[in-house]
């Protein structure tokens, strides 16, 4: 079954530990915490503080997605604040090899993003050191952007790569993800779905999720 990582981005700050707590109790597989720096991208959102007070009021697995420019210098911050998974740019990174390198040696889980017009190519010298792919269908930086359709492509190529190279590599899908379109990420490949507005937007987180998991079944 498809797995669903709310973004906080969609949340409302003023109850945060709330809000976790409910999509945690409607069957969250991830929480999804999207690092920007008004930089990488235009807006700003949280950081490590911010991640190591909900800490202790979560069991889910925390999958800190770095929007940021250099983000090698915030990596460790952020794992010592309680990251289980840190997801680097590919675009951001001066060296990726050596950006995933200091995520692995933490013996936290490490992730490349791509933005939709970068090539799946820069994956290629990095498979052994990455455990998750996520692959933007918007342009990072703003919530609630259209789901891009002409990225799916990119997803089975993704997928195709991973298979070809037999490394146990997830595919998250990130950006305008809903009941609509996570059928079409999933049949291409996609293991798990970055859901913010349409969970946290929703007066019924569980209901929410479980319309996505429906959908997806219904794809296949």
């Amino acid at each position: 079954m498809v797995k669903i990582a709310p973004s906080i981005l969609a949340a409302d700050f003023g109850r945060l530990k709330d809000e976790v707590k409910k999509v945690e109790d409607a069957g969250a597989d991830y929480l999804h915490i999207d690092v920007m720096d008004g930089h990488f991208v235009p807006k700003i959102t949280v950081g490590p503080d911010i991640v190591k007070c909900l800490r202790p009021h979560s069991r889910l697995i925390f999958d800190v997605h770095l929007m940021v420019k250099e983000p090698e210098r915030q990596i460790s911050s952020f794992i010592e604040a309680g990251a289980d998974l840190v997801t680097v740019h590919a675009e951001a990174c001066a060296h990726l090899h050596g950006a995933l390198t200091e995520v692995k040696k933490r013996n936290v889980k490490a992730g490349v993003a791509l933005n939709p017009a970068t090539s799946p190519e820069v994956l290629s010298y990095v498979l052994p050191l990455i455990d998750l792919v996520v692959i933007m269908t918007v342009n990072p930086g703003l919530g609630g952007q259209t789901f891009l359709k002409e990225i799916l492509p990119k997803i089975k190529v993704v997928k195709e790569m991973l298979l070809k190279a037999g490394v146990p590599v997830e595919i998250q899908v990130d950006g305008g993800i809903n009941p609509q379109v996570a059928p079409l990420a999933v049949k291409e490949g996609a293991d798990v779905l970055v859901a913010g507005a349409a969970v946290f937007g929703t007066p019924n987180p569980a209901e929410a999720m479980q319309r996505i998991r429906e959908s997806c079944k219904i794809g296949h």
